[in-house]
C-alpha cells in the first residue's frame, strides 16, 4: 500500500500539488499558465497506511511566522495573533473562493473542528485568485454562503502566502501548540490524512500538558447578516408552462414561481441532507441547476453529488443517479446509485440525454434519462483551457449550460470563458470567449482581445448568449458567430440598484432565464430575482409572495436569534401575555405576508387558551397576545415567530425570525397581563 501524501516538512516549501484549482498563484493575474499535474484517466485515491510521526517532526524545527499587521480578519470580531494561539493545534486552510476543489474540503475541516473542538483551532487563509475575490466584502458573503465557522483572514496581498511558501489551492499547513511547523500538505480528501496526524500531535502535547483549551468568543460573520425569503439563488430557469423555478441552493430548496412573483410550490423541506420522499420531507444540499422534462425536473443536487428527479404529478423526489458521495477517480463510467459524481453544477436536456456540468473533475457528463447510465462527454479531467475533440480538450470547472440544438454551450468558470461542445459525439470544444486560467478581466469586443471574469451562467436566446459575468457582476450578450462580447446590463461595481441598464447593480449574478421576451437573472449575494425588460431597457427586482408558503420551513428549522427576558409576576387563573413589535427605521410591515407564530410550554402549572392558528397580528399597532390560564409558582414560555418585512424605499423585503422565552410566577398578587417588546432587526441573528 502506498503512504498518503504529506510532507512533513524543516524547511518552508509547499505541499505536492494534487488537485489544485490552480497550479501557482505566483504567476498572477494576465499571465497563461497551464496545470501543473494533469490529473490522469481513473486517477484513483491511492490505498494509504496511518501516517506515523516521530518526536522530532512532532516538535517542528521553524517558528510559525506570525500573521502581518493590517490585514482584515473575518468570522472573529478581533485579529489574531500566534502567541494567543500557543497551547492549541492550529491547522492554516489556503484557499480562494472560485476553487471548487477549496469547497470540497470544507467539510472535511468541519468534521476535524468537531472532533477536536478543544484542541484545534483552524485559519482559512483565502488568497484570491481574482481581483473580484480581494474584496472583504466579497470573501463575507462566500463564508456565509459556504457556512464556514472558523476564521477567516483575508490575504488579498499574499502575504501569509509568500510566508509559508504555499503554490497551490488548497493548501495546509499544520502548526503544533508551541508554534512550531509540523508540516504542510496540498489538495483534496483531507480528512483521514489530518485526523490521523492531529490525533496524534494532541495525545504527544496533551501528555506534555501543553495543551490549553481556548474558547474565543468570536463574533461570526452569520450574526450580523440579514434574513432574506432566499439564500444564495444559484440558477433560474423557465418552465414549459411559463412560470420559473429557483434553486434557492442555501435554503436547499427549490421553488416554483409565477411571473408575477407569486410562490406555487415549494419543493425540498429545508433541510440540508439527502433524502427521498415527498416535496415537504425531501432533503438537499445547496442545489444548482435544474431542467424540465414534461412532469419531471432533473435537479443536479450539487453538495450531495447527486441527480434527483422531482415528480410533478405525485410531488416526490428520488435520487436517480450518484452515491452521494464524491468521486476520487477520473473517467469512471456507471449507472444509476453505483456511480459517484463530482459536484454537478448545471444540467442541459436534449432529447432523453441529459448533460451535466461536472465542475468538480472539469468535465461535461452525458446520462440516458431511460436507463440511467452516465459517461464523460467532454473534457479530459484535467484543468485548462485547451481546445481538442471532445474527450482531449481541457475545461476548468464549468458551471452553466445551455443549448441551441445544435451545440452545448458552457460557462468555463474558472478559464473565465464561455465555450461550446459539439452534440455529434465526433464532434469538437471550441472557445468563444477565453484565454487561460489567468487570463480574465472586463473587455468588451471580440476574440481573443474579450474578457468576463468567473461567469456561471449562460442561456441561449434568438441566437445570442446571455451571461452572468459573475465577478464582474454584470449580464453580457455574447455573439457565438462573431465571438463578441458586450455588456448588456451592470455598472461593475457590486451592488443591488435598480434601473436603467447603465445603472443597475448586481452582486455575482450566477444564473438566468428567458421567459416572455424578459431576462430574469439569479442575483445571488443579492439574494434576490432581478428581471431584464429589453423593451424599456429596465432592471427591476421580482417581489416574491405568497412567502407564508415558507415560514413553516422557517420555524422548522430554526436559525434566528433568541431574546430572553426578565421574570415578571402573573395573576393565576385566566391572563395573558402581549407582544409589541417594533419596526426597524425605514421598515415597515409586508402586508402580502402572513405573520407566523408557534409557542410551548414544559411547565405543568399553565395551559394555553388558544393554539397558534387563533393568534392574530393588529397589524395597525402590530401587537398579539397569548391567553393563558395560570396555576401558582414558577412557568416559562417559548414563543417563535416569523415578521416579514420590507423597505420603505427599495422594497427589499426580509424577514426576522427570533424565539422568545417569556418566565414568569403565578401568583395572587400578579397582574393579569404584562407586555413584552421585540425590536425587529435586520441583522436578526445577534
Amino acid at each position: 500500500m502506498k503512504s498518503r501524501n504529506l510532507l512533513w516538512i524543516s524547511l518552508l516549501v509547499a505541499g505536492l500539488l494534487l488537485f489544485s484549482c490552480a497550479s501557482d498563484a505566483t504567476q498572477g493575474e494576465g499571465s497563461s499558465t497551464q496545470t501543473s499535474e494533469s490529473q490522469a484517466t481513473e486517477n484513483a485515491e491511492p490505498e494509504s497506511e496511518p501516517v506515523v510521526l516521530s518526536e522530532e517532526q512532532l516538535n517542528g524545527s521553524l517558528d510559525a511566522p506570525d500573521f502581518p499587521d493590517g490585514v482584515e480578519w473575518l468570522n472573529t470580531g478581533f485579529p489574531l495573533a500566534m502567541v494567543q494561539l500557543r497551547g492549541s493545534v492550529v491547522l492554516l486552510d489556503f484557499w480562494t473562493f472560485c476553487c471548487i476543489n477549496c469547497m470540497h474540503v470544507l467539510p472535511d475541516l468541519a468534521r476535524l473542528e468537531e472532533k477536536y473542538k478543544d484542541d484545534l483551532i483552524v485559519i482559512g487563509v483565502h488568497s484570491a485568485k481574482f481581483t473580484n475575490e480581494k474584496s472583504t466584502d466579497a470573501i463575507r458573503e462566500a463564508i456565509l454562503r459556504y457556512d464556514i465557522h472558523h476564521p477567516v483572514i483575508n490575504d488579498d496581498q499574499f502575504e501569509v502566502w509568500n510566508q509559508y511558501g504555499i503554490r497551490a489551492w488548497p493548501s495546509f499547513v499544520l502548526i503544533n501548540p508551541d508554534g512550531k511547523i509540523i508540516g504542510t500538505h496540498s489538495g483534496e480528501g483531507i480528512y483521514d490524512l489530518f485526523d490521523d496526524v492531529i490525533g496524534q500531535t494532541v495525545d504527544y502535547f496533551g501528555k506534555q500538558g501543553k495543551l490549553k483549551q481556548k474558547h474565543f468568543q468570536f463574533v461570526r460573520e452569520i450574526q450580523m447578516s440579514q434574513q432574506h425569503i432566499l439564500r444564495y439563488p444559484g440558477k433560474i430557469v423557465a418552465t414549459e408552462d411559463d412560470k420559473l423555478l429557483i434553486t434557492d441552493s442555501n435554503n436547499n430548496r427549490l421553488l416554483l414561481v409565477r411571473p408575477d412573483g407569486q410562490i406555487e410550490l415549494v419543493i425540498g423541506s429545508g433541510k440540508q441532507g439527502l433524502a427521498d420522499g415527498s416535496f415537504a420531507e425531501a432533503q438537499f444540499n445547496k442545489p444548482q441547476g435544474v431542467v424540465q422534462d414534461g412532469d419531471k425536473l432533473y435537479i443536479a443536487d450539487t453538495e450531495n453529488h447527486v441527480i434527483r428527479v422531482a415528480d410533478l404529478d405525485d410531488q416526490t423526489v428520488k435520487t436517480v443517479l450518484g452515491t452521494g458521495k464524491q468521486a476520487r477517480r477520473y473517467n469512471v463510467s456507471g449507472k444509476g446509485r453505483n456511480i459517484a459524481l463530482n459536484s454537478p453544477w448545471d444540467l442541459q436536456l436534449v432529447a432523453d440525454k441529459l448533460y451535466i456540468a461536472m465542475a468538480g473533475s472539469h468535465q461535461i457528463w452525458v446520462a440516458d434519462t431511460d436507463s440511467w447510465e452516465a459517461k464523460p462527454y467532454a473534457g479530459s479531467a484535467a484543468e485548462n483551457i485547451v481546445d481538442s475533440t471532445l474527450l482531449d480538450a481541457n475545461l476548468a470547472q464549468p458551471s452553466g449550460l445551455t443549448t441551441d440544438g445544435k451545440k452545448l454551450y458552457f460557462a468555463d468558470s474558472e478559464t473565465s470563458s464561455i465555450r461550446s461542445a459539439d452534440l455529434d459525439q465526433n464532434g469538437e470544444v471550441e472557445t468563444i470567449i477565453g484565454q487561460g486560467l489567468f487570463e480574465y478581466g472586463d473587455i468588451d469586443g471580440t476574440f481573443p482581445d474579450a474578457r468576463l471574469q468567473h461567469p456561471l451562467g449562460v442561456v441561449y436566446h434568438d441566437g445570442l448568449l446571455y451571461v452572468a459575468d459573475t465577478y464582474n457582476h454584470k449580464i453580457k450578450v455574447i455573439d457565438p458567430e462573431k465571438k463578441s462580447a458586450t455588456t448588456l446590463a451592470g455598472t461593475g461595481a457590486r451592488g443591488w440598484r435598480d434601473g436603467g441598464f447603465t445603472q443597475a447593480q448586481f452582486d455575482e449574478p450566477s444564473g438566468l432565464t428567458f421567459l416572455n421576451g424578459k431576462l430574469y437573472v439569479a442575483d445571488a449575494n443579492n439574494h434576490q430575482i432581478r428581471v431584464l425588460d429589453p423593451v424599456t431597457k429596465q432592471v427591476s427586482t421580482l417581489m416574491l409572495k405568497n412567502v407564508g408558503m415558507l415560514a413553516g420551513q422557517t420555524m422548522d428549522n430554526f436559525d434566528g436569534r433568541i431574546i430572553e427576558v426578565p421574570k415578571r409576576m402573573l395573576h393565576t387563573g385566566n391572563s395573558a401575555v402581549s407582544f409589541a413589535l417594533v419596526m426597524p427605521p425605514g421598515y415597515k410591515l409586508n402586508q402580502e405576508a402572513p405573520f407566523h407564530v408557534d409557542f410551548h410550554t414544559e411547565s405543568d402549572n399553565i395551559k394555553f387558551r388558544a393554539d397558534p392558528s387563533q393568534i392574530v397580528l393588529d397589524r395597525q399597532k402590530l401587537t398579539f397576545e397569548i391567553p393563558l390560564e395560570v396555576e401558582k409558582g414558577d412557568a416559562e414560555i417559548t414563543v417563535d415567530a416569523v415578521v416579514y418585512m420590507c423597505d420603505e424605499k427599495s422594497g427589499l423585503c426580509l424577514f426576522d425570525n427570533f424565539r422568545i422565552k417569556v418566565p414568569f410566577e403565578g401568583s395572587d398578587s400578579g397582574g393579569g397581563m404584562f407586555g413584552v417588546a421585540v425590536n425587529l432587526r435586520t441583522s436578526p441573528r445577534m
